[in-house]
């Protein structure tokens, strides 16, 4: 397996950055994952970074290294979030629950995978082609797609959801795959920071048009300028499919030399996030966790060949 990873996230003009995301991966499968804590609500940054803890630590239990059941594994992982979250109220005694959305994605094989609870988004550009993208679990998106059938009423608030993780009933999860994926697909995973001010149809240009080292960059800026004073934290992590064919690039994220055992993951441990300041994430720190997984891949790869046969 083999892919290309780039990510940035901005607190924007408010007072702490909310958003959290992170991959991890073993030989055969890569989880891809973004969630957005929700305003309004307690500890929306604990809320996003253990969703992803959840869904992180359940992938490194029971991919092995591949999943029997991705779609399964990853309403399962996002429910395990929610009851997460449950928990982690009740123990502090929180008059109300922390709440995020989330949007994860499974590469496993040559098939993509994916899941979202909320309006964080997920998008699939092939060649200059958007072919897929989440649909919000928000009253105006629900509106929407309604008012092609019969005629609507006033428009809802984009930001009111009806379904979220923390939230007192069982959380939607929608599911959509296997999809086949094509060499050079780009997947970009997003919070509302981004498409609630860069239109579909950029964010389908930019991906389509430049590298993912340049487009990536250019939407976030795009999001904050667009935003003004007052933008929402704006995260985005691009994934870039290049097959499962061996390649001398030494951008890419090559998992072929991993052992069956070995896992890698970019997610922060702390749930509180104290160690690393979450504000202000950009590629240098992705790029820092990518040459410590590549050694580690360069160890696993030097035991296996002197391990015995």
């Amino acid at each position: 397996m083999r892919f290309s990873v780039y990510q940035v996230s901005r607190k924007g003009g408010r007072e702490k950055n909310e958003d959290r995301m992170g991959y991890c991966y073993t030989r055969d499968a890569g989880l891809f994952a973004l969630a957005d804590g929700m305003g309004g609500h307690p500890e929306g940054e604990v809320a996003s970074q253990l969703a992803l803890q959840t869904l992180a630590a359940m992938f490194q239990r029971d991919c092995k290294p591949t999943l029997p059941d991705p779609l399964r594994f990853l309403h399962d992982a996002i429910v395990s979030g929610h009851h997460q979250l449950l928990r982690y109220a009740t123990q502090k005694a929180l008059i109300d629950t922390p709440r995020t959305t989330v949007v994860a994605c499974l590469l496993q094989g040559n098939a993509a995978y994916w899941a979202h609870c909320g309006d964080s988004r997920l998008y699939l550009v092939r060649g200059d082609k958007l072919i897929a993208r989440t649909r919000d679990h928000s009253y105006s998106e629900l509106q929407q797609t309604m008012s092609q059938v019969v005629p609507m009423g006033d428009r809802f608030n984009r930001n009111v959801l009806f379904t979220c993780l923390g939230s007192p009933g069982k959380p939607v999860v929608d599911t959509v795959g296997p999809l086949l994926m094509q060499a050079g697909d780009r997947l970009l995973l997003c919070s509302d920071g981004l498409w609630g001010t860069v239109s579909d149809s950029e964010i389908t240009d930019q991906l389509a048009t430049l590298p993912l080292s340049d487009s990536v960059p250019e939407l976030v800026e795009q999001a904050l300028r667009n935003g003004g004073p007052k933008c929402d934290n704006v995260s985005v992590l691009a994934v870039e499919w290049e097959g499962v064919e061996n390649s001398d690039s030494g951008q890419d994220i090559q998992t072929t030399a991993l052992g069956e055992a070995v896992f890698a993951s970019t997610i922060q441990a702390s749930v509180l996030g104290t160690d690393v300041s979450p504000d202000e994430l950009d590629d240098a720190e992705i790029e820092r966790s990518i040459k410590e997984i590549n050694e580690a891949i360069q160890r696993s790869s030097k035991h296996k060949k002197s391990g015995p046969v």
